[in-house]
């Protein structure tokens, strides 16, 4: 790509970018264009950055190249909000995937939107959506639920709390922690309850395997004990929803409106109780009601 093709009409604002997570030809040629024409670079890495700008012949031109990362504080926002302000265009990149989804930039989006500044997306690659298309599990209902806790306890009460939630869950987890993450997960939602595991996603080595947690926990700890001993690269568990077969008890729903009812009404949290654990919203309503009842 040559520096004098790129759009000439560029709004001042803040652009989200979204990057491979893995082949470099996976981003659209309007991600391109903003990455040539953006005066300034904010990315997570600015080695991966300055990498993806090689690959597809975008020269730098002297352009700020400064780095925003979950480190960055008030002080690198506000330099950014201000330079937009002055009619800037800033070029927002994690270090793969699509910014916002468990990489920075909530805080900086939520701060250009306080102020009223332009903010605009160019979608692309995104772990949590390739690991859904291959996955084969259900995608008309899914919680991305981010990275799981490293430690064991925080990690076991994390699952328990959405292990009823009616929809496919989305994990992020690192290979070091994988097979005692299954070993959780089948605990916490049930050994048959079926998953995918899906490795390196567009990359060279991308790799699929699906079966149910107790299975796939198996041949994770079989792999482990083997010759190479570890699981590389980058990790997402695309877990099946409860089979329908399965009662909703009482007990999973007060714990479900639990988590809810101190931000929501009884009304509001049982609408979203019965959405998300496929139960009767009268019958999540009454547990509300009990749960929270009307003050004197």
């Amino acid at each position: 790509m040559s520096s004098d093709c790129g759009i000439s009409n560029l709004e001042p604002g803040l652009y989200i970018v979204a990057t491979p997570i893995g082949a470099a030809r996976d981003i659209t040629l309007r991600s391109l264009d903003i990455l040539n024409e953006a005066d300034i670079l904010a990315a997570e890495d600015t080695r991966r950055i300055r990498q993806l700008l090689s690959i597809h012949g975008i020269p730098l031109k002297g352009r700020k190249l400064v780095r925003y990362d979950d480190r960055s504080g008030a002080g690198q926002r506000k330099r950014l909000l201000s330079a937009v302000s002055g009619g800037a265009r800033v070029a927002l990149t994690s270090d793969a995937g699509t910014p916002l989804v468990a990489d920075p930039g909530f805080r900086l989006v939520q701060e250009f939107r306080l102020a009223d500044l332009n903010v605009f997306h160019a979608p692309g690659p995104s772990a949590v959506l390739a690991a859904l298309a291959v996955s084969g599990q259900p995608t008309d209902r899914f919680l991305f639920a981010g990275f799981m806790p490293a430690r064991p306890g925080a990690r076991r009460a994390f699952l328990r709390k959405i292990s009823d939630i009616r929809a496919t869950v989305v994990l992020f987890e690192s290979p070091a922690r994988l097979a005692a993450a299954l070993a959780d997960l089948a605990a916490e939602f049930g050994v048959n309850r079926p998953a995918s595991i899906c490795r390196e996603l567009t990359k060279v080595h991308e790799e699929v395997l699906t079966g149910s947690l107790h299975e796939l926990g198996d041949l994770i700890t079989g792999r482990l004990s083997g010759e190479s001993g570890s699981i590389r690269g980058e990790v997402v568990i695309v877990v099946g929803p409860p089979g329908d077969d399965r009662v909703t008890s009482d007990a999973e729903i007060d714990r479900f409106l639990l988590m809810v009812l101190d931000k929501l009404s009884p009304r509001d949290a049982s609408v979203l109780a019965a959405r998300c654990l496929d139960v009767p919203r009268k019958r999540a309503y009454a547990r509300a009601v009990v749960l929270k009842p009307k003050p004197p």
